[in-house]
């Protein structure tokens, strides 16, 4: 049974009958680079379904069950936890598995986490099996960064990577607006039973809608295909182990981006999480916090595509300038979101902030753990680097869900701004250690074309 589940999970073997006619080939990568990028995105929307969910029920869970902010926040930090942890472990396997299997088993995993989450009885149950959800979870993304990197060029890959990205955001507006009717309609229970169905449907689906390296189906590889080569290749001589330890490990630039990527997890979380505790606890009524909530991740889901699109348009792929602009600007978006969110505000003015937070986070969140790292690392490697500077990120998120509450009981909610307020220019630091790194890599990427 054992040795069947890992041949399952994996590559896909080379074709034994490579395309040779141009135009064929032409036809198969449009037809596959849609297929690809169709499936990654909508699986990835239904990973945050049955994810995000527990954010917009958040003040009726807490209501209801009689739970505290600190115990709350040990929950979310629980899963933020194995998550993290799964997420660089998916990592290093995502590279030595298939695209199609690995991410559709997490997808149902998680969805059958999700049909059951409502019927359990007990804190430390909720809190036991969301932390397996959170390792469930963890399988989403490094296959998918293993697609993008696989089926996209390095010249087009910052504009698709954070158009694919913006499923992060995708998932958690549509989840708000069905978290939202079923909260107003007394049933918050529903929101987590809605995305298990949903899920587990579309995770057998992806095993009909993916496939795994272009070669698997007989097709060139997209550098090839598009005369477009990436600067760093890997030593032929290195074993896996030695590749990760020298692209991976040992490398200072990911480990810069590893740090600032924990800063910007924490506000996106501190943000995104609490945020409707937050309106609530200014007088806003509970539907109306989970409504107005879903413009922070449907504004964000814009700011990550432009980020991608100004990072390749204006700064030839570069994303450290688009990154440091973007910080700057969500640090007086905070501002705006702490002093304008009060019941007597307009529904719009609140959910200005809450979009303009949502935008400018999204931007760094899309491109420093996923495009920027696949930038300063080989292709072989780039699904264990996105694990590796997903695990600091979740450890920022994990600081989100004890640290927020911590700071909203001793400083209050001015603490948890101030706080964001400084992550933001520490993540500006640390990123702004691969501008030269960044530069010598475009430089060489127009050398290599043919």
């Amino acid at each position: 049974m054992l040795s069947k589940f890992i041949n399952w999970m994996k590559p896909l073997p080379d074709s034994k009958t490579p395309i040779s006619d141009d135009k064929q080939i032409a036809r198969m990568y449009r037809k596959w680079r849609i297929k690809m990028f169709f499936g990654m995105y909508v699986g990835y929307v239904m990973y945050y379904f049955t994810r995000k969910n527990i954010s917009y029920a958040a003040p009726s869970f807490i209501t209801e069950l009689g739970i505290t902010k600190m115990e709350f926040g040990i929950l979310g930090s629980t899963m933020y936890v194995t998550y993290g942890i799964g997420k660089f472990l998916s990592g290093m396997l995502a590279d030595k598995c298939n695209i199609r299997t690995f991410m559709a088993f997490g997808l149902i995993g998680s969805a059958i986490i999700n049909l059951f989450f409502g019927f359990l009885p007990s804190l430390p149950l909720l809190t036991f099996f969301w932390g397996i959800n959170g390792a469930l979870q963890s399988m989403g993304f490094p296959p998918v960064a293993k697609g993008l990197v696989y089926w996209f060029s390095p010249s087009e890959r910052a504009t698709k990577w954070t158009l694919w990205s913006s499923a992060h955001t995708v998932g958690t507006s549509l989840i708000g607006i069905v978290a939202g009717f079923c909260i107003a309609t007394g049933h918050w229970r529903a929101a987590f039973y809605f995305s298990g169905v949903v899920a587990l449907i579309l995770g057998v689906c992806l095993l009909f809608t993916l496939t795994d390296k272009p070669s698997s189906i007989g097709l060139p590889t997209v550098e090839k295909y598009r005369n477009d080569f990436p600067p760093a290749k890997k030593q032929s001589n290195l074993s896996h182990w030695q590749t990760l330890t020298k692209y991976v490990f040992c490398n200072p630039f990911l480990w810069s981006l590893a740090i600032a990527y924990i800063f910007v997890y924490f506000i996106r979380f501190a943000t995104l999480d609490w945020s409707t505790v937050f309106m609530v606890e200014r007088g806003i009524a509970k539907d109306k916090a989970a409504y107005l909530l879903v413009f922070m991740p449907f504004i964000g889901t814009l700011g990550g595509i432009a980020a991608g699109w100004i990072s390749d348009k204006f700064f030839n792929g570069r994303c450290t300038p688009t990154n440091l602009i973007f910080l700057f600007c969500l640090i007086f978006s905070l501002w705006g979101m702490y002093h304008f969110t009060h019941v007597n505000t307009p529904w719009w003015l609140v959910g200005l902030f809450l979009a303009l937070v949502g935008f400018f986070v999204d931007g760094p969140q899309n491109l420093v753990g996923g495009v920027q790292a696949s930038r300063v690392t080989v292709q072989e490697s780039v699904s264990a680097a996105c694990g590796f500077t997903g695990m600091f990120g979740y450890l920022g998120a994990f600081l989100s869900g004890i640290g927020t509450a911590y700071l909203i009981e001793n400083w209050g909610w001015h603490g948890v701004f101030v706080a964001c307020g400084v992550s933001c220019v520490i993540a500006m630091l640390f990123v702004s250690l691969t501008w030269r790194k960044e530069i010598l890599h475009s430089l060489k990427a127009e050398e290599q074309k043919v």
